[in-house]
């Protein structure tokens, strides 16, 4: 005690400065945990409904930006790829989730995207999407052709889940026209499905699907399977679709339900700098056991996997991380 007396006033006046300045995350490049700091103040995800696995990985992933690098890290709802491509062209986001193959139609500037994006980036390929088309024990539907006819949700309008869909059908000579066609995310056609008011959904996403496993303890669900013979006739010209099986066990599903997939992409705006996208690539990598956590999808996401089926240039920080592994 009496030697704590002898410390002058303003020494503990710069001792308590120094702390408020901590505590606070005073200074530029301060940081939350043992990152270095970022040049930028702001990390925002687009991901997409709120039930996904874009929204729930999102959500975990800006929290631990948040806590490493002590900036302000969110994750943003959206409408999924799509939007999310064109609010990183607007430089409303910094990083997002998104479909491969609405990130080719960004880049080659076709489909839904009028002029090439050139400010999007990749930084790593993740985990698939497999294209759910759900549907009752009732509804008579066997297979992708039998929805002629039919009323379907097909994800919200420009969606990921929407794009796929539309080119998925198209792949089986059915348009648009083919159906009615109801706009609905993954809550709202899980709703539509329970209360008979459409008959199938496509509910395009990882595995499993939050809406489809509530949805399977309230309905007689049904998978309805894509013949994998078809799909890899597709890929020809949509290279970006796969042939991969839902496992038995995901829904109650007695057996592997084959279907498309499409490989998830992560993004950046490529205007952040190197180094910034350095640690966010690194931290991402790094966190793979908390994000696998919450949410099984992100299980399936590797660094030896990472670099495979890149469709946009990648940004020259992720392209750092991976040339020191």
């Amino acid at each position: 005690m009496k030697k704590f007396k002898k410390i002058g006033a303003t020494v503990v006046s710069a001792l308590a400065i120094s702390t408020m300045l901590v505590a606070c995350g005073g200074g530029e490049g301060a940081s939350g945990g043992d990152g270095e700091g970022l040049d930028t103040r702001l990390v925002t995800i687009g991901t997409g409904g709120s039930s996904g696995p874009y929204n729930i990985i999102g959500s975990s992933l800006a929290n631990i930006y948040s806590d490493e690098y002590g900036v302000n890290s969110k994750s943003q709802a959206t409408g999924a790829s799509v939007e999310n491509i064109n609010l990183i062209k607007e430089g409303k986001i910094e990083m997002a989730f998104v479909m491969s193959d609405v990130l080719t139609e960004a880049v080659e500037g076709t489909g839904n995207f009028s002029e090439k994006v050139d400010n999007v980036a990749q930084v790593a390929t993740l985990y698939p999407n497999f294209v759910q088309i759900v549907t009752t024990e009732d509804s008579g539907i066997e297979s992708i052709e039998d929805l002629v006819g039919k009323r379907v949700a097909v994800g919200d309008q420009n969606s990921g889940v929407e794009v796929n869909a539309r080119n998925l059908l198209a792949g089986h000579d059915i348009s648009y026209d083919d159906i009615t066609v109801d706009y609905l995310g993954y809550a709202e056609a899980a709703d539509g499905l329970k209360s008979g008011s459409i008959d199938a959904a496509f509910l395009t996403s990882g595995l499993p699907n939050a809406s489809v496993l509530e949805l399977a303890k309230t309905i007689d669900l049904k998978l309805v399977s894509v013949d994998s013979a078809k799909i890899e006739e597709i890929a020809q010209d949509q290279p970006y679709f796969v042939a991969l099986d839902i496992p038995a066990g995901t829904y109650d599903n007695e057996e592997a339900v084959p279907t498309a997939a499409i490989m998830n992409a992560l993004v950046v705006n490529s205007d952040l700098s190197e180094e910034d996208v350095y640690e966010l690539t690194k931290t991402f990598f790094d966190s793979l056991d908390t994000l696998g956590n919450a949410h099984q999808a992100a299980t399936e996401i590797s660094l030896e996997a990472a670099q495979e089926g890149m469709v946009a240039p990648v940004h020259p920080g992720a392209q750092k991380f991976y040339d020191e592994q």
